[in-house]
């Protein structure tokens, strides 16, 4: 019997997502006793995978399509197109690893657009399903802007799943509890630590100490208390120390990226876990699970915060709970302007693909 890994202790505790567009992460870390649930991606990623000369069958792929399927058709428009076909196909090459949903996420362009937000969504569904993916197992990613949040609340009415993602302040969790969201992903580290040197910073009590820590925890405890279906999903985590410290939290899924299940891969597990089997996907929610706003929820300690309708008057409680928020504010537009460069470097390349 192998060792006992970090990895191995943590997927006996949490349900583990891959947060990586590359097979052989999935592969590397899949075994016939430990699966993972979902895949998570968004534009950052993409554009990662389509610079890798091992993905260039997959890019050339989605080029080819639409230059045959659309040449009667403008320049800009063959671009968005092959983007989002480009999105749906590396999607499509980690789907054998999965038990559950991939996820794909809006265009940042739309994060203030509530029809735009729900037009990329159904388009990425039509997609996914178009190239043997079937709805069921496909959530969309969407940052949690007021605009955003009501796009969601639209979508899961009509059967199309979503994650909040950006989400940074328990206002924000509550609105996408009441949209009916199937998962929220709360950024443990901001989205600079990825691309700026000397953003990210170490503490020595992560849980408690890290900024983060008492918002997720607090996120936890309110969806806890109000009987919420929402699942809780951090994202943006850098290292296995906040791996354990979310876990501390009780969240019900994490998505981690390649080199973090490596490093999770490679340690051992310091004590005996009690628990042994593994979460490929969440107990309590089957693929066919019904929103989570499609039913009342009890009353809750907070009332200034569980009492509040975020949705009403076009999410007007949400726009306000921003307003007095710059630390959610700023971070979500580092998120929105990153999200927003990675997806026009992607653009780049496909224009230059489809003009060559």
């Amino acid at each position: 019997m192998a060792p006992a890994t970090l990895l191995s202790c943590v997927r006996a505790q949490v349900t583990v997502d891959v947060d990586s567009m590359n097979p052989d992460v999935a592969a590397r870390h899949t075994t016939d006793d430990h699966k993972f649930c979902d895949m998570t991606s968004n534009q950052a990623i993409v554009h990662s995978e389509a610079v890798r000369p091992e993905r260039a069958h997959v890019f050339n792929a989605a080029v080819a399509q639409i230059r045959s399927a659309e040449a009667q058709l403008d320049l800009e428009t063959q671009v968005s197109d092959a983007l989002d076909l480009l999105t749906v196909l590396l999607a499509k090459e980690v789907f054998p690893y999965l038990t559950g949903r991939v996820h794909a996420q809006a265009s940042p362009s739309a994060a203030y657009d509530t029809e735009a937000t729900i037009q990329h969504a159904k388009k990425l569904v039509a997609l996914f399903e178009a190239n043997g993916i079937p709805k069921s197992r496909v959530c969309i990613k969407i940052p949690t802007t007021p605009q955003s949040v009501v796009a969601c609340n639209y979508l899961e009415r009509l059967g199309i799943r979503t994650l909040a993602t950006c989400l940074f302040s328990v206002p924000q969790a509550m609105a996408a509890h009441q949209a009916g969201c199937l998962y929220i992903a709360p950024y443990f580290n901001e989205l600079r630590v990825h691309f700026e040197p000397g953003v990210w910073k170490e503490y020595a009590d992560t849980a408690r100490e890290h900024p983060m820590g008492p918002v997720i925890g607090a996120i936890v405890q309110l969806y806890k208390e109000i009987g919420s279906p929402t699942l809780v999903m951090p994202a943006s985590i850098v290292t296995a120390k906040e791996v354990l410290a979310l876990v501390s939290l009780g969240p019900d899924h994490l998505t981690l990226s390649g080199a973090v299940l490596d490093e999770l891969a490679a340690a051992s597990d310091p004590g005996a876990s009690e628990a042994t089997d593994p979460k490929p996907q969440h107990a309590d929610v089957p693929l066919n699970t019904e929103p989570a706003g499609s039913k009342p929820t009890a009353d809750a300690k907070e009332p200034n915060v569980k009492a509040i309708n975020y949705l009403e008057n076009d999410a007007a409680a949400l726009k306000e709970a921003f307003a007095a928020d710059a630390e959610t504010s700023r971070k979500m537009g580092d998120a929105l302007r990153i999200f927003g460069e990675m997806e026009a470097k992607t653009k780049e390349l496909l224009r230059a693909a489809l003009q060559a």
